[in-house]
């Protein structure tokens, strides 16, 4: 069994999130699902797990880097629709949130 632990290799980062609920392709080929759990980040790889927090409420949700952006300047990652909704981001639009990107590792038995 595999479990998900911070990256080392990679800092977390503080910053607003907003999220994005239409699209026909992400950046890398896949047809966005408005419903999934996956955002969008400037700069990390595609298919990274990230643990994004929103910081007012504290709720949390992993998801799935599958596109670029956000295209607005000052934020650090947008989420899809399903996402926002489970750290409660729909209601505001745009929330601080901790970004901490997660990587496999084997669990010990």
């Amino acid at each position: 069994m595999a479990i998900m632990v911070p990256d080392a290799a990679t800092a977390a980062q503080t910053g607003k999130a907003s999220y994005y609920k239409h699209g026909k392709r992400t950046a890398n080929g896949e047809r966005f699902d408005p419903h999934g759990l996956t955002a969008a980040h400037r700069t990390l790889p595609f298919g990274t797990r990230v643990l994004v927090t929103n910081l007012k409420n504290g709720k949390s949700v992993i998801v799935r880097i599958n596109d670029r952006g956000p295209h607005i300047r000052g934020r650090v990652i947008d989420l899809s629709l399903g996402a926002a909704k489970v750290v409660g981001l729909t209601a505001m639009g745009v929330a601080q949130v901790k970004i901490v990107p997660l990587t496999k590792t084997a669990a010990a038995e």
